[in-house]
């Protein structure tokens, strides 16, 4: 099983900068995808980005050049750096990993955006 524990959400005014961590615990290897969702009220989960060591990055369109991805392999967690943030970012993200045939996903962390 896997366990995943997110942190750093929060109220940020547009322009600004946050930084979501996620710890995960379990059997995770560098070449298992690590990522980042969100949804916000009304809408679908989207994704945000993905990593996997050693292939590469993926972003949403609406994030790229905004929001980095990175993974600590020694510590088993994912980051996701959000600068120039906007009101439309505001959402609840979520850390996801595909592990064992099923998609694990942390509880979830508020992100708003506003002034």
């Amino acid at each position: 099983q896997v366990q995943l524990v997110e942190s750093g959400g929060g109220l940020v005014q547009p322009g600004g900068s946050l930084i979501l961590s996620c710890a995960a615990s379990g059997s995770i290897f560098p070449i298992n995808p690590m990522g980042w969702y969100r949804q916000a009220p009304g809408k679908q989960r989207e994704l945000v980005a993905t990593i996997i060591s050693g292939t590469g990055t993926n972003y949403a369109d609406s994030v790229k050049g905004r929001f980095t991805i990175s993974r600590d392999n020694a510590k088993n967690t994912v980051y996701l750096q959000m600068n120039s943030l906007k009101p439309e970012d505001t959402a609840v993200y979520y850390c996801n990993v595909p592990r064992y045939g099923r998609n694990f996903w942390g509880q979830g962390t508020q992100v708003t955006v506003s002034s």
